[in-house]
């Protein structure tokens, strides 16, 4: 056990409280007794309630169990169904039309449409990347990656071939988006053009900016008439900096880990070294790019996403021994790190607005959503900021959350800046909320299901009647196969076609290729659009996935079986011996897809399923495990730090309780296992 120190009642690791002390409350010039004696008060208040939410959780899981097992093999009526949803308060009433007043909200949020980067916390270089992938090279992205039609690189230098292709998918790119480009190059009128200075011209379109680099004597420039060297997109616009489902951070040293880089790339100091190419180099935060009179900010909107209601961490003791819920923990702590770019105390600003940009995740219904506002504002109060300078983006990514969602917005209306949606996540909380119901259908099958087509048409359509356009982010969730920028050029223009001013992309590259769709499809006039239309009930919403009918040979289901546990096990291995929350993992067939904990808990929820309701047998997950996990070894075989998953092994523990533990795990989650199992190994 850490070193702790006693605070108001409180035992806080001592490194932790050293840092809250000397590196956050210091500079905000705070008193640090009255901020303990403040955050205990805060903490008398919400845990209690915080804990009754959790209660109301289990409360309503129970009753929905109840409900499918007394009508087990019977299929559901959804008049009958709804009914009961709401008799138990499942489901609560509409509130009547409103428009969300969120105010101060900085214009990459509210007015620009763009990509979004998730990254995670605890990783400095990434998170660096991250930051400064408010700009990228379109000839980067086209030249090294696979989103164009043509041959592959040369490797060992310059590939002029490629690099003509490369030329001329941008030059393609720039006759679209900015009609009468080259004019301006040559000294013409553009109503595109916006600055210029020399070498470089910098045009706006769809509230984007675009910059083409001239000079005729560069390597690449010599191969092009006109003498451009690169064309540089405005790209992701915002990032959200992850404490939850990216990271695996499970104690004190974790915590602070993750809460100095939050300060760090506040402040603007945050560094980086590494070995490239024999060299040490140093990444740091760009800075702000001007044209002449004009500045634009040189980094990407930051946002930070804090954990869920569910999870305590050890980090801080309540007078009984008990851990503080680590929802709480973040909530104060990054608001005051937030706090120290409103104070003006950063190298650089990260909201000009004034704002904290906090995202919220694994909120059921609005109730919750409630709580989260009046902790918030709680945390100005402890900390003397304004009302609603912290703001909130809620995850859609609940069953209750989205079938409530306009009550959701409700409850946050006065700082809401952000909603999305998520299938992982969602997918995985549908499985555990029918549960009981029966079978599901295939992993595979899901993306086909009616729910999950209104719950995408749903989320947009209601955050459009609540006024979210012009005020606050309609998100989509993220192209997880970073190696495959070909096939999302082709997919992933289907979000801002859906109305949606920011989607998820798992790399700065993947940000600048996703740009383009930006300026393919003007966002807001598609949300003026869809305005019009009618929002889609609740039927197909509520509509459960059940394989009714469905016999499955022993093929099929030795399959799914394996595609579900090699995925298990390759996220599991990292999660429990490297500490690695979120990494490119390969799956089944070899491809590399980024995977969290919401790619975790849809596998082990679906295996949980298959399992309880007879499509397999215990032996048959083992089986599965046990031959998934040579394989898992394989993929790994590169890794000299790599431990194999044996039977005894903590990895292959944690992905059995996983499974076998899974209908009871609360909403599914797969944290309370993690947890448990990564602070095991980290113990030895």
């Amino acid at each position: 056990m850490s070193d702790r120190v006693e605070k108001s009642g409180l035992q806080v690791d001592a490194a932790l409280a050293a840092f809250i002390e000397q590196d956050v409350l210091a500079s905000l010039g705070k008193d640090s007794a009255a901020f303990w004696a403040g955050f205990a008060a805060l903490l008398d208040k919400f845990v209690p309630a915080g804990r009754a939410l959790l209660a109301r959780r289990d409360d309503l899981q129970a009753q929905i169990d109840t409900w499918h097992l007394a009508r087990a093999g019977e299929p559901i009526n959804p008049a009958e169904y709804q009914a009961f949803l709401t008799e138990i308060c499942y489901l609560v009433p509409e509130p009547a039309p409103f428009e969300i007043t969120t105010t101060n909200v900085d214009p990459e949020i509210a007015t620009m449409a763009g990509p979004q980067l998730v990254v995670p916390m605890l990783n400095a270089r990434f998170l660096l990347n991250a930051a400064n992938a408010r700009w990228g090279s379109l000839y980067d992205a086209y030249y090294g990656t696979d989103a164009l039609d043509a041959a592959p690189a040369v490797p060992g230098g310059y590939d002029e071939v490629r690099g003509d292709a490369v030329i001329a998918a941008a030059r393609a790119f720039l006759d679209d988006a900015i009609p009468g480009w080259e004019a301006a190059l040559a000294g013409e009128p553009c109503e595109y053009l916006v600055a210029q200075q020399p070498g470089a011209f910098l045009f706006r379109h769809n509230g984007l900016h675009i910059e083409v680099l001239v000079d005729p004597a560069s390597p690449v420039g010599r191969t092009d008439p006109l003498g451009i060297k690169d064309v540089v997109l405005e790209s992701a616009l915002t990032t959200i900096c992850d404490l939850e489902d990216s990271i695996a951070a499970v104690d004190a040293e974790d915590k602070l880990a993750a809460y100095r880089n939050w300060l760090g790339v506040i402040r603007g100091d945050l560094a980086e070294s590494f070995e490239k190419g024999g060299r040490t180099m140093t990444r740091t935060l760009s800075a702000d790019r001007t044209w002449g009179d004009l500045t634009l900010p040189g980094r990407s909107l930051l946002f930070v996403r804090n954990v869920g209601h569910l999870m305590t961490n050890p980090a801080v003791l309540l007078a009984d021994g008990s851990e503080i819920p680590e929802s709480i923990m973040d909530a104060v702590v990054t608001s005051a790190i937030g706090a120290h770019d409103g104070a003006g105390l950063g190298k650089y600003r990260n909201s000009r607005s004034g704002s904290i940009y906090i995202v919220k995740p694994k909120q059921h219904g609005p109730e919750e959503c409630g709580f989260t506002n009046q902790l918030f504002d709680a945390v100005e109060d402890l900390l003397g900021l304004a009302r609603h300078t912290v703001k909130v983006g809620v995850m859609d990514e609940e069953r209750r959350t989205s079938a409530n969602l306009a009550a959701c917005i409700h409850a946050v209306r006065n700082r809401i800046v952000f909603i999305n949606t998520g299938f992982l996540d969602r997918t995985g909380d549908e499985i555990h909320t029918s549960m009981r119901a029966g079978a599901m259908i295939r992993k595979g099958d899901m993306k086909k299901s009616a729910w999950i087509s209104s719950y995408e048409a749903r989320n947009v359509q209601i955050g459009l009647a609540c006024g979210l356009s012009g005020k606050a982010q309609i998100g989509k969730g993220m192209w997880a196969a970073p190696d495959m920028m070909a096939d999302m050029m082709v997919q992933k223009i289907g979000h801002p076609k859906s109305g949606a001013n920011t989607a998820w992309v798992p790399s700065p590259t993947a940000a600048t290729l996703h740009a383009t769709h930006y300026h393919q499809v003007d966002v807001f006039a598609v949300q003026k659009e869809l305005a019009l239309r009618p929002t889609p009930g609740l039927d197909d919403l509520l509509t459960v996935p059940l394989a009714r009918g469905v016999n499955w040979s022993e093929a099929e289901v030795r399959e799914e079986l394996d595609n579900n546990a090699q995925g298990l096990l390759g996220y599991v291995v990292r999660w429990i011996d490297a500490g690695v929350g979120c990494s490119k993992v390969p799956d089944i067939n070899d491809v590399g897809l980024m995977e969290d904990r919401a790619t975790l808990r849809i596998s082990s929820q679906h295996m949980a399923n298959w399992l309880l309701h007879g499509v397999c047998s215990k032996d048959q997950v083992m089986d599965a495990l046990t031959r998934m996990a040579v394989k898992v070894d394989a993929q790994n075989a590169g890794d000299p730090g790599y431990e194999k998953l044996t039977p005894d092994s903590m990895a292959f523990q944690a992905a059995c309780d996983l499974v076998f533990k899974g209908v009871e795990q609360p909403s599914g989650y797969t944290e309370p296992l993690l947890h448990a199992w990564r602070r095991r190994k980290k113990a030895g």
